[in-house]
């Protein structure tokens, strides 16, 4: 019955997973407000945070439905409503939401690619929302590769799509360079310091109970599912093709991004859980038996409201 349910991308789906993650997130609320003095500041900033999330799943769903990164279901949206009730203590944050937001504003440029419509606009666009990235998080410099290599499979190699993604990533940052010697500071000291790949000395974070085992999970799933549905993605040459073979960069690159940050808390997990929850969607796909997926779905399902509730 679910995996039926999950199987229709309708309005009604999208608004009870909304609604389900919604009521968590409700609960994060109330709970942090009783921990702390109840002030209309904080309730702003509550309900700032929640029109961000709107946002964010928003965003997601475009990415995903605009460039067909999976089949008319909403499998990958059910996934990744888990995945953001899962961390969702991590996220609550205004930095945190934004930097989700702005990394979302990125892939919908990078996986547009494929169309060879606007092409220079897409590029310029694609290299600026890197760039107000790498203000937020310096680290982000590594989805340049993932940049580059949208341009190496979809679109051809040329003076032209080579430096116009540069042009848009200096543009904020001669932006927000200009504003810092307004105010006598150091761009490098501000900016080119911050970048740190120190993190990988840092891996015990991921090695406690809860970290360990959800971050486990969301892997195992992840490359089971690479395994099954990569030799058929591949076997046919379209558009899909070269999607996916996009999604699996972004996927080593978001494994990356995560691993090399400083200051772990959690809340970099979930740019893994973008590639991943698309790529389980299509994995999923693959399984005809009714049964199977909705011993899987509830699986996950139950799973996320445990993990939610009592740890």
């Amino acid at each position: 019955m679910l995996a039926n349910f999950l199987e229709k991308s309708k309005p009604i789906n999208f608004t009870i997973y909304f609604g389900l993650f919604f009521c968590c997130f409700l609960i994060v609320i109330f709970s942090s407000l009783f921990d702390h003095q109840t002030s209309w500041p904080n309730v702003f900033k509550s309900v700032f945070l929640f029109f961000l999330f709107v946002a964010i799943f928003f965003f997601y769903h475009f990415v995903v439905s605009k460039n067909k990164l999976t089949l008319d279901n909403s499998f990958g949206f059910f996934l990744f409503t888990l995945a953001l009730i899962l961390f969702l203590p991590n996220l609550i944050a205004v930095k945190t939401l934004f930097l989700l937001l702005t990394h979302l504003f990125f892939l919908r440029k990078i996986y547009s690619l494929k169309s060879s419509k606007k092409v220079i606009k897409k590029l310029f666009d694609s290299g600026f929302w890197l760039g107000m990235l790498c203000l937020i998080a310096p680290n982000s410099i590594l989805f340049v590769a993932l940049l580059y290599t949208a341009i190496l499979l979809h679109q051809k190699i040329t003076f032209h799509t080579l430096i116009t993604p540069v042009i848009g990533f200096i543009s904020p940052l001669i932006i927000y360079g200009t504003y810092l010697f307004w105010q006598q500071e150091s761009f490098s000291y501000t900016f080119f310091e911050t970048v740190n790949f120190e993190g990988f000395n840092n891996m015990y974070f991921y090695s406690k109970g809860y970290h360990l085992w959800l971050t486990t999970t969301i892997l195992l799933l992840t490359f089971g599912c690479l395994i099954i549905k990569t030799p058929k993605a591949l076997s046919v040459n379209n558009s899909f093709k070269m999607s996916w073979l996009l999604l699996i960069v972004n996927l080593v690159v978001a494994i990356l991004f995560a691993l090399t940050e400083v200051e772990k808390n959690g809340s970099e997990i979930v740019f893994l859980t973008i590639p991943a929850t698309i790529i389980i969607a299509n994995g999923l796909e693959v399984f005809k038996n009714r049964i199977i997926k909705n011993i899987l779905f509830s699986l996950l399902l139950v799973g996320t409201f445990i993990t939610f509730f009592w740890l």
